[in-house]
């Protein structure tokens, strides 16, 4: 093996522990966590909730600073931040801590817009499938409401992530 396929090797290598671990620092955050999780309390879905959303804004926040001020991002990035307003005076009310937002923590950049609106797609799915994992338990009205809302509102951003994406 000559020198420079084992720099090329180890790059590959390195680009893929890196990937690897942001897939597995995400699988008990947020949506991911919600849908690997058998057994869930309310204290446990409003922290998913809420991770997700966090995570949500975040990585659309970095598309953005990555790629400028493009649709469906710039549009939905300031949804995400009224679905964190949704959610944090259910904390108080039932007496949970508010998590902290280390959703820096678990996002990447992706390398293109095309992969970046893949994402957002995804991120969507991920969302509405955690919502209506949530909405099979015995929930409180206000809550229920809130869950509902922030499906319907994701099922929205996919439709424009769709969109968006059968363009290219």
């Amino acid at each position: 093996m000559t020198t420079k396929t084992r720099i090329i090797f180890g790059i590959v290598l390195l680009i893929l522990f890196i990937t690897t671990s942001n897939v597995m620092a995400n699988t008990h955050y947020g949506a991911r966590g919600a849908l690997s999780d058998s057994d869930l309390t309310l204290d446990e879905m409003l922290t998913y909730a809420i991770q997700d959303e966090y995570l949500a804004r975040s990585e659309y926040k970095a598309i953005i600073e990555k790629y400028g001020e493009i649709r469906p991002f710039s549009n939905i990035i300031r949804a995400e931040q009224t679905h964190i307003d949704y959610l944090l005076p259910l904390f108080p009310k039932y007496n949970f801590a508010v998590p902290e937002d280390t959703s820096e923590d678990h996002i990447a950049v992706p390398v293109d817009f095309k992969t970046a609106l893949e994402l957002g797609v995804q991120a969507e799915i991920d969302n509405i499938a955690m919502y209506e994992r949530f909405l099979t338990h015995d929930l409180p009205d206000d809550v229920r409401i809130i869950f509902e809302r922030l499906k319907k509102a994701s099922q929205n951003h996919l439709v424009a992530f769709k969109n968006r994406l059968s363009r290219y």
